[in-house]
Protein backbone atom coordinates (compact mmCIF):
# COMPACT_ATOMS: atom_id res chain seq x y z
CA UNK A 1 0.00 0.00 0.00
CA UNK A 2 1.16 3.54 -0.68
CA UNK A 3 0.13 7.03 0.37
CA UNK A 4 0.99 9.93 -1.93
CA UNK A 5 0.51 13.39 -0.37
CA UNK A 6 1.39 16.93 -1.40
CA UNK A 7 1.19 18.86 1.90
CA UNK A 8 1.41 18.32 5.65
CA UNK A 9 -2.33 18.28 6.23
CA UNK A 10 -2.97 15.95 3.30
CA UNK A 11 -0.18 13.71 4.54
CA UNK A 12 -1.97 13.48 7.88
CA UNK A 13 -5.31 12.74 6.18
CA UNK A 14 -3.84 10.21 3.75
CA UNK A 15 -1.77 8.28 6.27
CA UNK A 16 -4.55 8.04 8.84
CA UNK A 17 -7.08 7.14 6.13
CA UNK A 18 -4.82 4.30 5.02
CA UNK A 19 -4.63 3.09 8.60
CA UNK A 20 -8.38 3.18 9.07
CA UNK A 21 -8.96 1.29 5.82
CA UNK A 22 -6.63 -1.51 6.88
CA UNK A 23 -7.34 -1.76 10.61
CA UNK A 24 -10.28 -2.58 12.80
CA UNK A 25 -12.78 -0.17 14.24
CA UNK A 26 -11.72 2.69 16.45
CA UNK A 27 -8.87 5.15 16.33
CA UNK A 28 -6.21 4.77 13.67
CA UNK A 29 -3.47 4.37 16.27
CA UNK A 30 -5.34 1.58 18.04
CA UNK A 31 -6.31 -1.04 15.44
CA UNK A 32 -9.00 -3.54 16.30
CA UNK A 33 -8.15 -6.72 18.15
CA UNK A 34 -5.91 -8.89 16.03
CA UNK A 35 -5.85 -6.41 13.13
CA UNK A 36 -2.33 -6.29 11.68
CA UNK A 37 -0.74 -2.96 10.80
CA UNK A 38 -0.34 -3.09 7.03
CA UNK A 39 2.95 -1.97 5.55
CA UNK A 40 2.51 1.48 4.05
CA UNK A 41 4.96 3.29 1.79
CA UNK A 42 4.93 7.05 2.26
CA UNK A 43 5.61 9.30 -0.71
CA UNK A 44 5.44 13.09 -1.06
CA UNK A 45 4.61 14.76 -4.35
CA UNK A 46 7.29 17.34 -4.99
CA UNK A 47 5.93 20.88 -5.18
CA UNK A 48 5.52 24.19 -3.40
CA UNK A 49 3.84 22.69 -0.31
CA UNK A 50 5.98 19.57 0.14
CA UNK A 51 6.20 19.25 3.95
CA UNK A 52 9.48 19.70 5.77
CA UNK A 53 10.77 17.07 8.25
CA UNK A 54 9.58 19.34 11.09
CA UNK A 55 6.07 19.45 9.67
CA UNK A 56 5.99 15.68 9.23
CA UNK A 57 7.13 15.18 12.81
CA UNK A 58 4.54 17.65 14.10
CA UNK A 59 1.70 15.71 12.51
CA UNK A 60 2.33 12.99 15.09
CA UNK A 61 2.38 9.23 14.85
CA UNK A 62 0.51 8.10 11.75
CA UNK A 63 2.02 4.64 11.63
CA UNK A 64 4.57 5.38 8.90
CA UNK A 65 8.29 5.80 9.47
CA UNK A 66 8.90 9.38 8.31
CA UNK A 67 12.62 8.67 7.88
CA UNK A 68 11.68 6.41 4.97
CA UNK A 69 9.27 8.85 3.31
CA UNK A 70 10.62 10.06 -0.03
CA UNK A 71 9.80 12.77 -2.52
CA UNK A 72 8.71 11.91 -6.04
CA UNK A 73 7.29 13.57 -9.11
CA UNK A 74 4.01 12.30 -10.55
CA UNK A 75 5.91 10.43 -13.27
CA UNK A 76 8.28 8.88 -10.73
CA UNK A 77 5.29 7.81 -8.66
CA UNK A 78 3.73 6.06 -11.66
CA UNK A 79 6.98 4.18 -12.27
CA UNK A 80 7.06 3.25 -8.58
CA UNK A 81 3.50 1.88 -8.75
CA UNK A 82 4.43 -0.20 -11.78
CA UNK A 83 7.67 -1.50 -10.26
CA UNK A 84 6.57 -2.13 -6.66
CA UNK A 85 3.09 -3.49 -7.31
CA UNK A 86 1.01 -1.78 -4.62
CA UNK A 87 -2.44 -3.24 -4.03
CA UNK A 88 -3.91 -0.02 -2.62
CA UNK A 89 -3.02 3.64 -3.22
CA UNK A 90 -4.38 6.58 -1.21
CA UNK A 91 -4.08 9.84 -3.15
CA UNK A 92 -4.01 12.71 -0.63
CA UNK A 93 -3.58 15.37 -3.27
CA UNK A 94 -5.09 18.48 -4.78
CA UNK A 95 -7.66 17.65 -7.47
CA UNK A 96 -5.45 18.31 -10.49
CA UNK A 97 -2.76 15.97 -9.19
CA UNK A 98 -5.34 13.24 -8.55
CA UNK A 99 -6.56 13.59 -12.13
CA UNK A 100 -3.01 13.35 -13.48
CA UNK A 101 -2.26 10.18 -11.51
CA UNK A 102 -5.53 8.58 -12.62
CA UNK A 103 -4.76 9.19 -16.29
CA UNK A 104 -1.20 8.04 -15.74
CA UNK A 105 -2.38 4.79 -14.15
CA UNK A 106 -4.79 4.19 -17.02
CA UNK A 107 -1.93 4.65 -19.51
CA UNK A 108 0.23 2.07 -17.69
CA UNK A 109 -2.21 -0.69 -18.65
CA UNK A 110 -1.04 -2.86 -15.77
CA UNK A 111 -2.32 -6.44 -15.64
CA UNK A 112 -3.21 -5.84 -11.97
CA UNK A 113 -3.55 -2.23 -10.90
CA UNK A 114 -4.00 -0.94 -7.34
CA UNK A 115 -7.28 0.15 -5.82
CA UNK A 116 -7.31 3.97 -5.77
CA UNK A 117 -8.81 5.92 -2.87
CA UNK A 118 -9.01 9.71 -2.57
CA UNK A 119 -11.02 12.39 -0.80
CA UNK A 120 -10.82 15.73 0.98
CA UNK A 121 -8.75 16.74 4.00
CA UNK A 122 -11.49 18.80 5.62
CA UNK A 123 -14.47 21.07 5.07
CA UNK A 124 -15.33 21.41 1.36
CA UNK A 125 -16.44 25.01 1.05
CA UNK A 126 -15.12 26.02 -2.37
CA UNK A 127 -14.58 24.57 -5.85
CA UNK A 128 -16.98 21.74 -5.11
CA UNK A 129 -17.71 20.78 -8.73
CA UNK A 130 -14.16 21.42 -9.95
CA UNK A 131 -12.50 19.43 -7.18
CA UNK A 132 -14.95 16.54 -7.40
CA UNK A 133 -14.74 16.12 -11.16
CA UNK A 134 -10.95 16.15 -10.95
CA UNK A 135 -11.19 13.28 -8.46
CA UNK A 136 -13.66 11.29 -10.57
CA UNK A 137 -12.19 8.02 -11.77
CA UNK A 138 -10.89 6.88 -8.39
CA UNK A 139 -12.40 3.63 -7.10
CA UNK A 140 -13.37 5.25 -3.81
CA UNK A 141 -14.05 8.97 -3.25
CA UNK A 142 -14.40 9.41 0.49
CA UNK A 143 -16.89 11.91 1.90
CA UNK A 144 -16.29 13.12 5.45
CA UNK A 145 -19.99 13.28 6.31
CA UNK A 146 -23.48 12.41 5.13
CA UNK A 147 -23.87 16.03 4.06
CA UNK A 148 -20.80 15.79 1.82
CA UNK A 149 -21.77 12.38 0.44
CA UNK A 150 -25.13 13.75 -0.71
CA UNK A 151 -23.47 16.78 -2.33
CA UNK A 152 -20.81 14.66 -4.04
CA UNK A 153 -23.35 12.27 -5.57
CA UNK A 154 -25.50 15.17 -6.76
CA UNK A 155 -22.54 16.67 -8.65
CA UNK A 156 -21.60 13.39 -10.33
CA UNK A 157 -25.19 12.48 -11.17
CA UNK A 158 -25.78 15.98 -12.46
CA UNK A 159 -23.10 15.70 -15.15
CA UNK A 160 -23.91 12.11 -16.01
CA UNK A 161 -20.87 10.64 -14.27
CA UNK A 162 -20.89 7.41 -12.25
CA UNK A 163 -21.36 8.31 -8.57
CA UNK A 164 -20.92 4.81 -7.12
CA UNK A 165 -17.38 5.61 -5.91
CA UNK A 166 -18.69 8.16 -3.38
CA UNK A 167 -18.50 6.57 0.06
CA UNK A 168 -19.51 8.15 3.35
CA UNK A 169 -16.88 8.00 6.09
CA UNK A 170 -15.53 10.68 8.44
CA UNK A 171 -12.42 12.73 9.01
CA UNK A 172 -9.78 10.14 9.94
CA UNK A 173 -8.10 12.27 12.62
CA UNK A 174 -11.04 12.82 14.95
CA UNK A 175 -10.46 11.45 18.41
CA UNK A 176 -9.20 12.32 21.83
CA UNK A 177 -10.90 12.43 25.19
CA UNK A 178 -14.17 14.36 25.56
CA UNK A 179 -13.80 17.84 27.01
CA UNK A 180 -13.75 18.02 30.79
CA UNK A 181 -13.32 21.39 32.50
CA UNK A 182 -10.50 21.49 35.02
CA UNK A 183 -10.51 23.75 38.07
CA UNK A 184 -8.25 26.73 37.50
CA UNK A 185 -7.89 26.13 33.75
CA UNK A 186 -9.38 28.61 31.30
CA UNK A 187 -7.84 28.34 27.83
CA UNK A 188 -9.05 29.93 24.61
CA UNK A 189 -7.46 28.76 21.35
CA UNK A 190 -7.76 30.55 18.03
CA UNK A 191 -7.15 28.10 15.17
CA UNK A 192 -5.45 30.14 12.45
CA UNK A 193 -5.70 29.32 8.76
CA UNK A 194 -3.00 29.99 6.15
CA UNK A 195 -5.22 31.69 3.58
CA UNK A 196 -8.44 32.63 5.40
CA UNK A 197 -8.77 35.54 5.60
CA UNK A 198 -6.32 36.61 2.93
CA UNK A 199 -5.83 40.36 3.34
CA UNK A 200 -3.41 42.03 5.73
CA UNK A 201 -6.18 44.22 7.15
CA UNK A 202 -8.43 41.27 7.97
CA UNK A 203 -5.66 39.16 9.48
CA UNK A 204 -4.42 42.10 11.55
CA UNK A 205 -7.99 42.71 12.76
CA UNK A 206 -8.38 39.10 13.94
CA UNK A 207 -5.01 39.16 15.66
CA UNK A 208 -5.81 42.49 17.35
CA UNK A 209 -9.16 41.22 18.64
CA UNK A 210 -7.52 38.04 19.94
CA UNK A 211 -4.90 40.08 21.80
CA UNK A 212 -7.56 42.45 23.14
CA UNK A 213 -9.51 39.42 24.38
CA UNK A 214 -6.40 38.32 26.27
CA UNK A 215 -6.09 41.76 27.86
CA UNK A 216 -9.78 41.77 28.83
CA UNK A 217 -9.36 38.40 30.54
CA UNK A 218 -5.90 38.46 32.16
CA UNK A 219 -6.52 35.18 34.04
CA UNK A 220 -7.41 33.36 30.83
CA UNK A 221 -4.71 31.67 28.73
CA UNK A 222 -5.11 32.74 25.09
CA UNK A 223 -3.31 30.72 22.44
CA UNK A 224 -2.86 31.40 18.74
CA UNK A 225 -2.50 27.94 17.16
CA UNK A 226 -0.38 28.21 14.00
CA UNK A 227 -0.08 25.64 11.24
CA UNK A 228 3.42 26.43 9.99
CA UNK A 229 6.46 28.58 10.60
CA UNK A 230 7.44 31.43 8.24
CA UNK A 231 8.94 29.99 5.07
CA UNK A 232 7.04 26.70 5.37
CA UNK A 233 3.96 25.97 3.32
CA UNK A 234 0.94 23.88 4.10
CA UNK A 235 -2.11 22.97 1.99
CA UNK A 236 -2.75 26.66 1.25
CA UNK A 237 -0.28 29.50 0.68
CA UNK A 238 0.29 31.79 3.65
CA UNK A 239 1.68 35.09 2.41
CA UNK A 240 1.07 37.04 5.63
CA UNK A 241 2.09 34.87 8.60
CA UNK A 242 0.55 35.84 11.91
CA UNK A 243 4.02 35.62 13.46
CA UNK A 244 5.15 38.58 11.36
CA UNK A 245 1.98 40.55 12.07
CA UNK A 246 2.36 39.93 15.81
CA UNK A 247 5.85 41.42 15.76
CA UNK A 248 4.38 44.70 14.48
CA UNK A 249 1.35 44.88 16.76
CA UNK A 250 1.30 48.17 18.73
CA UNK A 251 1.70 47.65 22.46
CA UNK A 252 3.21 44.21 22.14
CA UNK A 253 1.64 40.97 23.40
CA UNK A 254 0.20 40.45 26.90
CA UNK A 255 1.79 37.79 29.17
CA UNK A 256 -1.23 35.48 28.94
CA UNK A 257 -1.04 35.34 25.11
CA UNK A 258 1.15 32.82 23.31
CA UNK A 259 1.81 31.50 19.81
CA UNK A 260 1.82 27.70 19.73
CA UNK A 261 2.55 24.97 17.20
CA UNK A 262 2.29 21.21 17.47
CA UNK A 263 -0.29 18.50 17.02
CA UNK A 264 -3.82 19.91 17.04
CA UNK A 265 -5.07 17.05 19.19
CA UNK A 266 -2.57 17.87 21.92
CA UNK A 267 -3.61 21.53 21.88
CA UNK A 268 -7.27 20.53 22.12
CA UNK A 269 -6.45 18.46 25.21
CA UNK A 270 -6.18 21.73 27.13
CA UNK A 271 -8.72 23.84 25.23
CA UNK A 272 -11.85 25.21 26.89
CA UNK A 273 -13.02 27.33 23.93
CA UNK A 274 -11.97 26.89 20.29
CA UNK A 275 -12.39 29.95 18.07
CA UNK A 276 -11.90 30.01 14.30
CA UNK A 277 -13.13 31.48 11.05
CA UNK A 278 -13.70 28.17 9.27
CA UNK A 279 -10.89 25.75 10.17
CA UNK A 280 -11.47 22.00 10.15
CA UNK A 281 -10.21 22.22 13.73
CA UNK A 282 -13.78 23.24 14.59
CA UNK A 283 -14.96 19.73 13.66
CA UNK A 284 -12.21 18.16 15.76
CA UNK A 285 -13.25 20.37 18.65
CA UNK A 286 -16.96 19.58 18.26
CA UNK A 287 -16.19 15.86 18.13
CA UNK A 288 -14.69 16.21 21.60
CA UNK A 289 -17.60 18.40 22.80
CA UNK A 290 -15.32 21.38 23.34
CA UNK A 291 -17.17 24.73 23.23
CA UNK A 292 -16.59 26.07 19.73
CA UNK A 293 -17.16 29.44 18.07
CA UNK A 294 -17.11 30.41 14.38
CA UNK A 295 -16.51 34.12 13.83
CA UNK A 296 -18.80 36.42 11.86
CA UNK A 297 -16.69 39.57 12.38
CA UNK A 298 -15.63 39.64 8.73
CA UNK A 299 -19.03 38.58 7.47
CA UNK A 300 -20.49 35.19 6.63
CA UNK A 301 -19.04 34.68 3.17
CA UNK A 302 -18.18 31.88 0.79
CA UNK A 303 -14.63 33.20 0.43
CA UNK A 304 -14.15 32.75 4.18
CA UNK A 305 -15.73 29.33 4.33
CA UNK A 306 -17.75 30.15 7.44
CA UNK A 307 -20.94 29.90 5.38
CA UNK A 308 -20.48 26.14 5.84
CA UNK A 309 -21.51 26.63 9.48
CA UNK A 310 -24.88 28.25 8.72
CA UNK A 311 -27.41 26.40 10.86
CA UNK A 312 -24.75 25.11 13.25
CA UNK A 313 -25.54 27.48 16.10
CA UNK A 314 -21.82 28.31 16.30
CA UNK A 315 -21.73 31.65 14.46
CA UNK A 316 -20.82 34.54 16.75
CA UNK A 317 -18.50 37.55 17.04
CA UNK A 318 -15.61 38.68 19.20
CA UNK A 319 -17.93 41.20 20.89
CA UNK A 320 -20.09 38.35 22.16
CA UNK A 321 -17.11 36.21 23.13
CA UNK A 322 -15.57 39.12 25.01
CA UNK A 323 -18.80 39.29 26.99
CA UNK A 324 -18.59 35.62 27.96
CA UNK A 325 -20.93 34.02 25.40
CA UNK A 326 -20.38 30.36 24.42
CA UNK A 327 -22.35 29.21 21.33
CA UNK A 328 -24.38 26.00 21.61
CA UNK A 329 -24.16 23.64 18.61
CA UNK A 330 -27.30 22.49 16.85
CA UNK A 331 -27.69 18.71 17.28
CA UNK A 332 -29.32 18.15 13.88
CA UNK A 333 -26.56 20.07 12.09
CA UNK A 334 -23.89 18.08 13.94
CA UNK A 335 -25.52 14.79 12.94
CA UNK A 336 -25.04 15.56 9.25
CA UNK A 337 -21.45 16.76 9.49
CA UNK A 338 -19.58 13.58 10.41
CA UNK A 339 -18.66 14.92 13.84
CA UNK A 340 -19.95 11.71 15.43
CA UNK A 341 -19.88 13.01 19.00
CA UNK A 342 -22.65 10.47 19.71
CA UNK A 343 -20.23 7.53 19.65
CA UNK A 344 -20.83 6.34 16.07
CA UNK A 345 -17.30 7.26 15.01
CA UNK A 346 -15.99 3.75 15.72
CA UNK A 347 -18.03 2.44 12.78
CA UNK A 348 -17.57 5.41 10.44
CA UNK A 349 -15.12 3.57 8.19
CA UNK A 350 -16.87 0.20 8.08
CA UNK A 351 -18.54 0.83 4.71
CA UNK A 352 -15.37 2.18 3.12
CA UNK A 353 -13.33 -0.71 4.51
CA UNK A 354 -15.81 -3.24 3.12
CA UNK A 355 -15.77 -1.57 -0.30
CA UNK A 356 -11.97 -1.59 -0.44
CA UNK A 357 -11.88 -5.23 0.66
CA UNK A 358 -14.28 -6.19 -2.13
CA UNK A 359 -12.24 -4.29 -4.73
CA UNK A 360 -9.03 -5.96 -3.56
CA UNK A 361 -10.69 -9.36 -3.97
CA UNK A 362 -11.74 -8.68 -7.56
CA UNK A 363 -9.99 -10.75 -10.24
CA UNK A 364 -9.18 -7.71 -12.34
CA UNK A 365 -10.03 -4.02 -12.08
CA UNK A 366 -10.79 -2.03 -15.21
CA UNK A 367 -8.56 0.93 -16.04
CA UNK A 368 -9.53 4.16 -14.26
CA UNK A 369 -12.19 6.01 -16.27
CA UNK A 370 -12.22 9.69 -15.21
CA UNK A 371 -15.04 11.96 -16.34
CA UNK A 372 -12.51 14.27 -17.96
CA UNK A 373 -11.00 12.91 -21.17
CA UNK A 374 -9.43 14.51 -24.26
CA UNK A 375 -12.92 14.26 -25.76
CA UNK A 376 -14.97 15.72 -22.88
CA UNK A 377 -12.54 18.45 -21.76
CA UNK A 378 -10.07 19.09 -24.62
CA UNK A 379 -9.43 22.66 -23.50
CA UNK A 380 -8.88 21.82 -19.82
CA UNK A 381 -7.43 18.36 -19.32
CA UNK A 382 -4.19 18.68 -21.36
CA UNK A 383 -3.05 21.64 -19.26
CA UNK A 384 -3.68 19.77 -16.00
CA UNK A 385 -1.72 16.75 -17.20
CA UNK A 386 1.10 18.87 -18.61
CA UNK A 387 1.71 20.41 -15.17
CA UNK A 388 2.69 16.93 -14.08
CA UNK A 389 4.67 16.22 -17.26
CA UNK A 390 2.06 13.93 -18.77
CA UNK A 391 0.74 14.00 -22.33
CA UNK A 392 -3.02 14.16 -23.02
CA UNK A 393 -3.07 10.35 -23.28
CA UNK A 394 -1.53 9.98 -19.81
CA UNK A 395 1.93 8.90 -20.95
CA UNK A 396 5.01 10.80 -19.69
CA UNK A 397 6.17 13.66 -21.87
CA UNK A 398 9.64 13.31 -23.43
CA UNK A 399 12.32 14.01 -20.84
CA UNK A 400 9.88 13.80 -17.92
CA UNK A 401 11.92 11.13 -16.18
CA UNK A 402 15.70 11.48 -16.27
CA UNK A 403 17.62 8.22 -16.64
CA UNK A 404 18.95 6.88 -13.36
CA UNK A 405 22.65 7.51 -12.77
CA UNK A 406 24.82 4.47 -12.10
CA UNK A 407 27.36 4.35 -9.31
CA UNK A 408 27.36 5.90 -5.86
CA UNK A 409 29.27 9.03 -6.84
CA UNK A 410 27.02 9.86 -9.79
CA UNK A 411 23.94 9.11 -7.74
CA UNK A 412 25.12 11.36 -4.91
CA UNK A 413 25.94 14.20 -7.31
CA UNK A 414 22.59 13.86 -9.03
CA UNK A 415 20.75 13.92 -5.69
CA UNK A 416 22.73 16.98 -4.53
CA UNK A 417 21.83 18.82 -7.73
CA UNK A 418 18.18 17.87 -7.32
CA UNK A 419 18.20 19.04 -3.68
CA UNK A 420 19.63 22.39 -4.75
CA UNK A 421 17.00 22.71 -7.45
CA UNK A 422 14.24 21.89 -4.97
CA UNK A 423 15.57 24.50 -2.58
CA UNK A 424 15.66 27.14 -5.29
CA UNK A 425 12.15 26.25 -6.41
CA UNK A 426 10.72 26.45 -2.91
CA UNK A 427 12.46 29.74 -2.24
CA UNK A 428 10.92 31.10 -5.42
CA UNK A 429 7.34 30.04 -4.69
CA UNK A 430 7.43 30.64 -0.94
CA UNK A 431 9.43 33.85 -0.67
CA UNK A 432 9.90 35.63 -4.01
CA UNK A 433 6.53 35.02 -5.64
CA UNK A 434 4.44 36.43 -2.73
CA UNK A 435 6.55 39.61 -2.71
CA UNK A 436 6.05 40.06 -6.45
CA UNK A 437 2.29 39.53 -6.09
CA UNK A 438 2.07 42.10 -3.29
CA UNK A 439 4.10 44.60 -5.34
CA UNK A 440 1.70 44.10 -8.23
CA UNK A 441 -1.23 45.05 -5.97
CA UNK A 442 0.27 48.42 -5.01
Amino acid sequence: MAVLADSDTRWKWGALTARRLTSGAGRADTPGAGAPRAEISGLLLRGRATPTPRQLAEVGDVGIDTDRVREVTAVEFLHTVRDEGYDLVVLALVGGAVQAVLHGLAALRMPARPVVVTGYVGVVYEKLADGLLLRHGADVVLANSRHDADRFRAVYDGVGADSSAVTEAALPFLGGAPHRPEPGRDTVVFAAQPSVPASRADRTYLLRRLVEHARLHPKREVLLKLRSKPGEHTTHIEELPYQRLAERLPGGLPPNFRLVYGHMGEVLDRTDLLVTVSSTAALESLHRRIPTAVLTDLGVRETLGNHHFIGSGLLTSWDHLDGGAHPQPDAQWLAGQGVAADGTYDTAYDTARAKVTALLAADRLPAPAPYYTPATAPGYLPGILARHHLAPDGHPLPGALAPRETGRVRGAVREAVRDAARGAYRHGVQRVAPVIRRMGEL
